[in-house]
């Protein structure tokens, strides 16, 4: 019990030494400023602070504005790279139709001549 209470008298003095000695310190942390030297102090911080954050402002402004404007071209070039693709194959779909409907109308016109000089020599036959 008497240890414990030698303990406690001994933290009590330790804390009592260790606030009387940043009390005085606490007093004095301006450096001897006055209210309008720290006022002042305070402005050219201010002032420094906005400066920094419109330099940051300004650079990632024209990070963005770089990046949009080289994904639009990529967007453009991708567009464009796409729509030829499309139209040479439109193309190349509208000249096989294109041939085959021609395949397709002469063959029919051939058999339509066949037809009608198999249709001739039948009536030629029948009248001689």
């Amino acid at each position: 019990m008497l240890k414990q209470k030698f303990s406690i008298l001994v933290l009590a003095a330790f804390g009592a030494i260790s606030l009387a000695a940043a009390i005085p310190a606490a007093q004095d942390s301006s450096g001897g400023q006055t209210a309008k030297q720290d006022m002042k102090a305070a402005g050219r911080d201010t002032k420094d602070a906005a400066k920094e954050a419109g330099h940051g402002i300004k650079k990632g402004s024209k990070k963005a504005a770089h990046k949009t404007r080289r994904g639009t071209k990529r967007a453009a070039d991708a567009t464009k790279d796409g729509t030829e693709n499309v139209y040479g194959k439109a193309k190349d779909g509208t000249e096989k139709a294109a041939k085959a409907t021609a395949h397709g109308t002469k063959k029919g016109v051939h058999k339509a001549a066949d037809a009608t000089a198999d249709g001739a020599d039948k009536v030629k036959a029948k009248t001689e």
